[in-house]
C-alpha cells in the first residue's frame, strides 16, 4: 500500500505545485498527451520484450502497488527450529506432516527431499538452483518496468514536439498560440512524471522484493542443511538469528523466555 500512497502523494503535491506556479489544472485534460505518452510506452514495450513476457505485466503491477506479505526472517527461523525438534525426537519421518502443511512449495520442496534421503549435495544444488531461475524471472519482470521508465521521458520530449508543431501551425491565430504551447509541454511533464515517479520507483520496488524474498530462500537452505546434517535446535537457533534483524530478535527472546517465567512463578 506504500505505493499507492506514494503515487496519490506525488500527485497531490505535482497539483498543488502548479497552482502555486499559477498553472491552471485544467490543462492536465490533454488527451493526446496521454495518448502519446501511455499508449506510446505500451508500444515500446511491445517491440522490446516479447508478448509472453509482456502478459505477466497486470501481475507485476499488482505486486509492486499491493505488497505481498513474506514471512519475517524471525518467523522462518522459528519454523526452522520447530522442524529441527521434531527430527531430533521423531527422525526425519516425522517432517512428513510439516511438508504437507507448508504453504511455501519452496520450503515443502527441501522438506520432501530431507524425508525422501536424498544427499546433501543434491539438496544444496536443486535449492540453489532454484533460486537462481526466481531470480532470472524477477529480474525480466522488473526490467519491464525499468525499460518502461526509460522510454517515457523520451516520450514525452516526442508529444512536446508534436504539440509544437501544432502550435505553429496555427500562428495566424495569435490568442492560440500560447494555450498551444503550453499543451504542448504537458506531455512532457507527463512522461517525466511517470517515468520518475511511477515506472523507475516500482521497478526498484520489485526489486526490492526478489532480494527480501531470494534472502528467504538461503535462509531455508541453511536451515534445512543444518537440520540434515543432525544439528541441535538449540545450536541451530544461534545459527540462524545471526540473520533476524536485531529489533525482531528481541521480541523473539522475550517471547521465549516469558513461559519460563511462568513456570518459575508457578
Amino acid at each position: 500500500m506504500s505505493s499507492i500512497f506514494g503515487i496519490i502523494l506525488a500527485l497531490l503535491v505535482i497539483g498543488f505545485g502548479m497552482i502555486l506556479k499559477g498553472a491552471p489544472l485544467a490543462s492536465l485534460n490533454n488527451p493526446a498527451a496521454y495518448l502519446i505518452i501511455f499508449g506510446g510506452t505500451a508500444a515500446a514495450l511491445l517491440i522490446a520484450f516479447p508478448f509472453r513476457e509482456m502478459k505477466k505485466f497486470p501481475k507485476l503491477l499488482k505486486i509492486a502497488l499491493f505488497e505481498p506479505k513474506l514471512p519475517s526472517k524471525s518467523e522462518q527461523v522459528a519454523k526452522l527450529i520447530e522442524c529441527a525438534e521434531t527430527a531430533k525426537k521423531e527422525g526425519f519421518l516425522a517432517l512428513e506432516e510439516i511438508a504437507e502443511s507448508a504453504q511455501d512449495p519452496f520450503f515443502k520442496k527441501g522438506l520432501e527431499m530431507i524425508i525422501d534421503g536424498y544427499e546433501a549435495e543434491f539438496i544444496e544444488e536443486v535449492l540453489l538452483d532454484e533460486v537462481e531461475a526466481i531470480e532470472q524471472r524477477h529480474k525480466a519482470g522488473a526490467l519491464i518496468f525499468s525499460q518502461a521508465a526509460t522510454y517515457a521521458p523520451s516520450l514525452g520530449v516526442l508529444g512536446a514536439v508534436v504539440g509544437l508543431i501544432a502550435a505553429l501551425g496555427s500562428l495566424s491565430e495569435i490568442e492560440k498560440i500560447g494555450h498551444s504551447i503550453a499543451a504542448a509541454f504537458i506531455a512532457t511533464l507527463l512522461g517525466i512524471f511517470s517515468g520518475y515517479v511511477l515506472w523507475n520507483p516500482l521497478a526498484n520496488k520489485l526489486k526490492r522484493l526478489s532480494k527480501l524474498e531470494q534472502e528467504l530462500k538461503l535462509l531455508i537452505i541453511e536451515g534445512l542443511l543444518s537440520i540434515y546434517q543432525g544439528v541441535l535446535p538449540s545450536a541451530l537457533e544461534k545459527k540462524l538469528s545471526v540473520h533476524v534483524p536485531p529489533s525482531e530478535r528481541k521480541r523473539t527472546e522475550k517471547t521465549e523466555s516469558e513461559p519460563q517465567l511462568e513456570e518459575k512463578t508457578a
